[in-house]
This record gives structure tokens, C-alpha cells and sequence, in this order.
């Protein structure tokens, strides 16, 4: 299999999203590249019970990409090996009346993983400048001082919020959450594949909606503010990693894998030592044991 370096596809200068792969040819076969990504998860869910013994790092991965590109399944196959009480999955949906009652990222801190954990973010706080850029009338349920129409809203708006999120990112990362924002990049045509699967499999018609080709027709808004808010908001303590998403199979892997990859390089996330007096009676706890009748 085609030997892969995940920091390849972390975002490091200007990213053009008209350049970026949505494919890889990962020079095996789909059995092979799923097998890789079952050995990827056992390592990582292994690594994840040594930093809930650990205490002292979180994990934060935050999953964006354009309808169908995967996230759901990606979930279910990355996390599948953690032990559950060390994951946790959030799917931010439109707020609710008590979220918008709070500023926009509330119900994201809210959800932050305690030291120890992991928290995904299924679609995460990117969607305030993603899909408020499109329909900016979203804006106007914020109840922001000073906005009360679309045309009031300001120009500087969005730069604002990028700077919002880098802060509360590097305010997080600082305190021992470590960030993973992975975009999940679909082409068009394989879009258009995934919904008339959709359609086609009976089994599957409840996954569509009308919205979801209503949202088609935004596709070049889309790419554009994606392409801006990750050129804005991809630093060093919380990096964007643009993940080929065109086949399922390996989009998993390659987040799996980078993950791993970083996290493995931490030498001081291992297991607390063990009290020196257990240590010294260790033999004589187990005789104890075996001997009960």
C-alpha cells in the first residue's frame, strides 16, 4: 500500500480548494486500505485508554464538508474500537431557541471533551461562517446588537469571527485540548453519485431531502467560503487537514491516520505509575485472590 505522510495534507500555506484532490490512488484494494484502518482504530483506541489514565490531554476533531461526504460513517468506523466512556459525538444541528440565547460558540464550549476523552464535533462552530455565509439571514436569529436586516449586517463580520475562533481554539489548545479539523473534500460529481443512491436504494431513501439538492445549487458559494475560512483559521496549535473524501474508505484511514501520527508523538501522554506499595505486595494481593474460596 502506498506509503502515506499525513502532514502532506495539513494546510500549511494558501489553500486553493479548485487544486485540492477529492481522490487518492492509495496503490491497494478496498479490503487492504479497510484492514489498515481496523489496525489505525485499535491503535488509537489503545492510545485513548492510556490518556484517560494519563489525565491530562483531551482530543477535539472537528468533521466539516459538504452534504454526503461521509462524516457519519467516517464516525462510526474511526471510533468504532474506543472504549465508550472516552468518546464523545456531537451533531450540531440549526440552534436551538436556548443556544441562541447564548453567543454562537456556547454550545460548542459546552460540548468540549473533558481531559482524558475525545469529542467530535460532527459538523462544528465553522458552520457560523460557513452556512451563514450563504444564507446570511441565519444571522438575524442571533439577535446581534445593531443587526435587524440582512443589510445591516457588517462587511467586517465574518473576519471577526475568524479571529473569535482562533482565540478560543489557541485558548483550548493551550489548556491541553489537543485540535484535529479535518475537511472531508467531495467533488460535485461524486455528490450527485451519493444522492441518486440515495434515491436509487429504497433502504436508503429516508437520508434524503429536498433541501439537499436546494443546497446543491449553493456548491460554488460553498467551496468559496470554505476555501476562505480555512485559509483564515489553520495555525499551528489547530491545523486544517484537507482529506481526499471522493472514496469513503480511505478518507477514513486517512484521518484515523493522522490522528494516530500525532498523537503518538506526545512522550508524556503514558500510564501513572503504579503505588510502590502495590507495587511491593503485588504478590501477595494475587495470593489473596487465587486463594478465595
Amino acid at each position: 500500500m502506498k506509503a502515506i505522510d499525513t502532514d502532506d495534507f495539513r494546510v500549511k500555506d494558501n489553500f486553493d480548494i479548485h487544486k485540492a484532490p477529492t481522490l487518492i490512488d492509495m496503490e491497494a484494494s478496498e479490503k487492504k486500505v479497510h484492514s489498515e484502518l481496523k489496525k489505525t482504530s485499535r491503535k488509537l483506541g489503545k492510545l485513548q485508554d492510556k490518556m484517560y489514565a494519563n489525565n491530562r490531554y483531551s482530543v477535539l476533531v472537528c468533521l466539516q464538508g459538504m452534504d454526503t461526504s461521509g462524516k457519519d460513517s467516517l464516525i462510526r468506523e474511526v471510533f468504532r474500537r474506543f472504549n465508550a466512556r472516552g468518546v464523545n459525538v456531537y451533531s450540531f444541528k440549526t440552534p436551538s431557541s436556548a443556544e441562541l440565547e447564548h453567543d454562537y460558540l456556547w454550545r460548542h464550549y459546552i460540548a468540549l471533551p473533558e481531559k482524558g476523552k475525545f469529542a467530535v464535533f460532527n459538523r462544528s462552530h465553522y458552520e457560523n461562517v460557513l452556512i451563514t455565509r450563504v444564507h446570511p439571514e441565519f444571522i438575524l436569529n442571533e439577535n446581534l446588537p445593531g443587526i435587524s436586516t440582512v443589510e445591516e449586517i457588517p462587511e467586517n463580520l465574518w473576519e471577526q469571527r475568524y479571529e473569535q475562533m482562533n482565540n478560543f481554539e489557541k485558548h483550548i489548545a493551550q489548556n491541553g485540548t489537543i485540535v484535529f479539523k479535518f475537511f472531508l473534500h467531495l467533488s460535485k460529481e461524486e455528490q450527485r453519485q451519493r444522492l441518486l443512491r440515495r434515491l436509487n436504494k429504497e433502504e436508503h431513501n429516508w437520508k434524503f431531502a429536498p433541501s439537499d439538492l436546494d443546497e446543491r445549487g449553493f456548491w460554488d458559494d460553498y467551496q468559496k467560503y470554505y476555501e476562505e475560512a480555512i485559509n483564515s483559521t489553520s495555525k499551528k496549535h489547530a491545523p486544517w487537514y484537507i482529506i481526499p473524501a471522493d472514496n469513503k474508505e480511505t478518507a477514513r484511514y486517512l484521518v484515523a491516520k493522522t490522528i494516530f501520527d500525532h498523537l503518538k508523538n506526545y512522550e508524556d501522554i503514558k500510564e501513572p505509575a503504579v503505588n510502590e506499595a502495590v507495587l511491593e505486595n503485588i504478590n501477595l494481593y494475587k495470593s489473596k485472590l487465587q486463594n478465595e474460596k
